[in-house]
């Protein structure tokens, strides 16, 4: 088989693989697909599989509602992570997305007979890193065992993978649950994160003439220069409730994989790829239901979509008295018919037959490596939302800010640099954010500074530009770069009631008071009117005084004894 597998490796970078070979192969109890790229023709056959039944939609909300209360979800999730290492997890090929097909290989990734295996200790590394990030214990000793199932682009025939000690378990993660979907705080329960490798890629094309002897309507390819690629594989406790509660639990892995530096995270390139077990039971039933899986997720809104139909049509199943037609399946979430539609049956549970990998050796490091690594650990999303909390900001902005390391990393500058905590935060949120939209930049992508932002806050708040200059400079700012002061100074924009420059700046309150007296003494009528009530009068006090000083009176300064003297008794 492999000489049939490999032997056409060679003019096209594809390896192309009869239909028939698939279809039979497809039937196996023991497939595992992970390619989204390969599910077009798999989800066609499968709409004819799959059992009529009353869709979710044809059925009025307060009737769907009631009989939704009587149920509960209890969901799971597998959350497979790529790394972002160098090189693949056992050879020396390099980890790069988006090579041209199967140049990035080798024996080993290839699985070559004599060709042996090596661990790239930066997916040790990795893997300690997200273990203790997920609050997990850490085995000091673990190993790795050979999962065997046949697949076309997995070219051993098993997968190098974690059985029965993985190098991280019994760990928990915190979610703050937006206010829009109902707010507050959960934990879930992390089973355990396991180190593997990944597999290939299956491609399919609808037409193609590759070989002048055989002429085939549809073409099956393999790609393998994802097979070898490290992955950790994180799988939660069934403690999940919703589609909702399911999305913001795989974002918040997404942030804490970004944050350490161990992938990117990218669901579209499938760096984190997710896939759902989900079961639904009567209120109060401690008995778990059966569990169906649903995979081809490939965004956290089209799982929390996914869920909350597969909920619905579990629960209309049961209230119907067809509770029977709920096997263990996996299925595919269909994002044009918002629906899932069935991939394949699962007869029994898939017997692997897992067996120590005989070609590497046991995984051990001591507490002192783990404490170094620790120590190394960044402030992580949880930790930065409480700090956030604590400065006074609201969970809307403290869920915003958070989100992406990189403008968290920017907002802490900013306000490192003396800035007001919330108005650093609304412009980042507001204006920032709506550039960054426009633009299709990020973060880091824009040429205004953190200590220029906290300039131009500084500049609104002592009042020497107003806030609607403010945003002019702004988008100046972020295209081209620059210094607030020197753009200020250069386009004359300092207010009549300003004193921005120091050098300019009249701040003896001796002096300003003498000038304030001098006014009062030559408006006796304006004094009269502020003080039987008519206090708008202030501004033209105000105004006075800095067409005396000629705009360099401190404003802070002038409305302090201004007041004082407006005030006074005689």
């Amino acid at each position: 088989m492999s000489t049939t597998l490999f032997r056409t490796i060679q003019p096209n970078h594809f390896t192309l693989l009869t239909n028939a070979l698939l279809r039979t192969r497809r039937t196996s109890r023991h497939i595992s697909v992970r390619c989204q790229t390969s599910t077009t023709t798999q989800q066609s056959s499968s709409q004819q599989q799959q059992p009529r039944t009353s869709a979710p939609k044809n059925h009025g909300s307060n009737k769907l509602d009631e009989i939704l209360k009587d149920y509960e979800a209890v969901i799971g999730i597998e959350t497979h992570v790529q790394l972002s290492t160098s090189t693949k997890a056992f050879c020396s090929c390099p980890n790069s997305y988006g090579s041209h097909p199967n140049t990035s290989i080798c024996p080993v990734c290839m699985g070559l007979p004599g060709a042996l295996p090596v661990l790239s200790s930066k997916v040790v590394d990795f893997g300690v890193r997200l273990g203790l990030a997920l609050n997990c214990s850490l085995s000091l000793k673990s190993k790795f065992d050979r999962k065997q199932y046949f697949y076309p682009d997995l070219p051993k025939g098993y997968q190098i993978s974690q059985f029965d000690v993985p190098i991280a378990s019994g760990g928990y993660v915190d979610v703050d649950i937006p206010l829009e979907f109902g707010g507050g705080h959960r934990r879930f329960g992390i089973t355990r994160v396991h180190m593997e490798e990944d597999a290939g890629k299956l491609l399919h094309s609808d037409a193609g003439d590759y070989s002048q002897a055989m002429i085939v309507s549809k073409l099956d390819l393999v790609d393998l220069n994802r097979a070898g690629v490290p992955l950790l594989e994180i799988v939660s406790e069934p403690d999940i409730r919703s589609g909702v509660e399911a999305a913001e639990y795989g974002s918040e892995m997404q942030r804490i994989v970004r944050y350490l530096g161990v992938s990117n995270g990218n669901m579209q390139e499938g760096s984190l790829r997710c896939d759902v077990n989900i079961s639904i039971r009567p209120i109060g039933q401690a008995e778990f239901g059966t569990k169906v899986e649903i995979k081809n997720l490939n965004a956290f809104s089209a799982m929390s979509r996914a869920i909350d139909y597969e909920i619905t049509r579990q629960a209309l199943l049961y209230n119907q008295g067809q509770a029977d037609q709920i096997v263990t399946e996996t299925r595919l979430w269909d994002e044009g018919a918002q629906k899932t539609v069935t991939m394949r049956k699962k007869e029994g549970l898939a017997d692997y037959r897992y067996f120590p990998e005989p070609d590497l050796p046991e995984v051990i490091f001591t507490q002192e490596y783990v404490d170094s690594i620790r120590a190394s650990l960044p402030e992580l999303p949880e930790a930065k939302r409480r700090r956030y909390e604590a400065m006074g900001l609201g969970i809307q902005d403290v869920l915003f800010l958070a989100n992406d390391v990189s403008v968290a990393e920017y907002f802490d500058e900013v306000i490192g640099k003396g800035a007001d905590v919330k108005s650093a935060a609304n412009w980042l949120m507001s204006d920032i954010a709506a550039y960054l939209k426009n633009e299709e930049l990020s973060i880091s992508d824009v040429k205004l500074t953190p200590q220029e932002l906290a300039e131009l806050i500084a500049a609104i708040k002592d009042e020497t530009i107003s806030g609607k200059i403010g945003k002019q400079i702004l988008f100046e700012l972020l295209a081209k770069g620059g210094t607030v002061q020197g753009m200020i100074k250069e386009k004359d924009l300092v207010q009549a009631s300003s004193c921005y420059f120091p050098q300019n700046c009249i701040t003896d309150p001796v002096e300003i008071e003498k000038m304030i007296m001098k006014v009062i003494s030559e408006s006796p009528k304006q004094l009269e009117q502020y003080r039987s009530g008519k206090t708008k009068l202030q501004g033209f006090f105000t105004g006075q005084v800095m067409k005396m000083s000629k705009g360099k009176a401190n404003p802070a300064l002038l409305n302090k004894i201004l007041l004082e003297k407006l005030n006074a008794k005689d």
